[in-house]
């Protein structure tokens, strides 16, 4: 099957700041799928109104994660890139996914139960049907393949029960949706602290975020987890050290890796000087993606172009969809 023609969805929340984990978790990968597969990304400001009911800062918000985004080289000529509320037919799709949903099921998924932990005063019937409102997304463009991290895979089984739900009930409109990573193990960019990985929410000096400036940058890398060093050669490295060495290989030269793990297996690594190289090699990634985001942020009349364009290709991709989804259940009366 031609690839141009299979569908890929996946969203990007506009909550917090691009960090490098999502860059290489997920930002590299839409950049490479976009030029084989037929693609649809969206901002899911709807979304983020489950737990930030605030909207004061939304619009700032959006405008900067799609700034981001482009930066790290999406192409909304490529790709379809559109922001969720600007596409009224995913509330009208998730209604009708909502009478397939029952409550049992969506209040045993684990992110509502992590959510209701966390906001105990916000426990809203959006949260609730988070995974209703998910499934919309995904298949209002009747995609085949989504990008997806360890952390949302019970979101997507639940998007493929929903789907045989309907397809049993109504006829086969949707194809049930795969999690897609090109085959290939999702990489989980480590944090700085030496505590599992890189988040928006977490400890942010642990974090390296696209917006950082040089100064900053080297500022995180130079206060990272090290020890003495190792007391014999060979020696295994201490999972905080492994974090370093992984840091440096997405952005260093493999000289330069080859450099230091070669001072470590030889007990003469000097951590303050892979520090220095890291964060060299660190602000060299991450200034020129930061500097085009800010340039890009400051051309509104840009930004909302792209916002248009993706809105119109996305509806004009939705309409169909819920044509079919109304013929297939009975709800075209003329």
């Amino acid at each position: 099957m031609d690839k141009k023609k299979q569908i890929v969805m996946s969203g990007i929340r506009p909550t917090g700041f691009l960090h490098l984990g999502n860059y290489f978790g997920a930002v590299r990968n839409y950049v490479r799928l976009q030029q084989e597969y037929s693609c649809f990304f969206m901002v899911a400001d709807l979304h983020s109104l489950t737990t930030h009911p605030d909207t004061a800062l939304l619009k700032q918000q959006v405008f900067r994660v799609l700034a981001e985004n482009l930066a790290c080289g999406i192409d909304p000529e490529q790709a379809v890139l559109y922001c969720q509320s600007h596409v009224p037919e995913t509330a009208e799709l998730y209604l009708l996914l909502n009478m397939l949903a029952y409550v049992g099921e969506l209040e045993k998924t684990v992110t509502f139960k992590d959510k209701v932990r966390q906001h105990p005063d916000n426990v809203n019937a959006g949260l609730l049907t988070y995974p209703v409102l998910q499934t919309a997304d995904i298949i209002l463009h009747r995609a085949a393949l989504v990008p997806v991290g360890k952390d949302q895979e019970q979101h997507l089984e639940m998007a493929r029960n929903f789907v045989k739900r309907f397809n049993h009930r109504y006829g086969d409109v949707f194809p049930e949706p795969q999690a897609f990573n090109f085959g290939e193990e999702l990489l989980k960019v480590p944090s700085l602290d030496g505590t599992g990985k890189m988040s928006k929410s977490e400890n942010q000096y642990a974090t390296l975020y696209l917006a950082d400036n040089d100064e900053l940058i080297q500022k995180k890398i130079m206060r990272a987890k090290t020890d003495s060093g190792p007391t014999s050669p060979g020696a295994p490295k201490p999972d905080y050290i492994v974090n370093l060495f992984q840091l440096m290989k997405l952005v260093s030269t493999p000289e330069t890796v080859a450099q230091f793990e070669a001072a470590y297996d030889s007990c003469g690594i000097r951590y303050g000087d892979m520090k220095t190289q890291l964060a060299a090699d660190m602000i060299r990634f991450i200034g020129p993606i930061r500097e085009k985001a800010h340039s890009i942020q400051q051309d509104s009349d840009y930004l909302q172009k792209v916002m248009r364009n993706g809105a119109q290709k996305a509806r004009e991709s939705a309409s169909q969809t819920l044509q079919l989804v109304k013929e297939a259940m009975g709800l075209t009366y003329y």
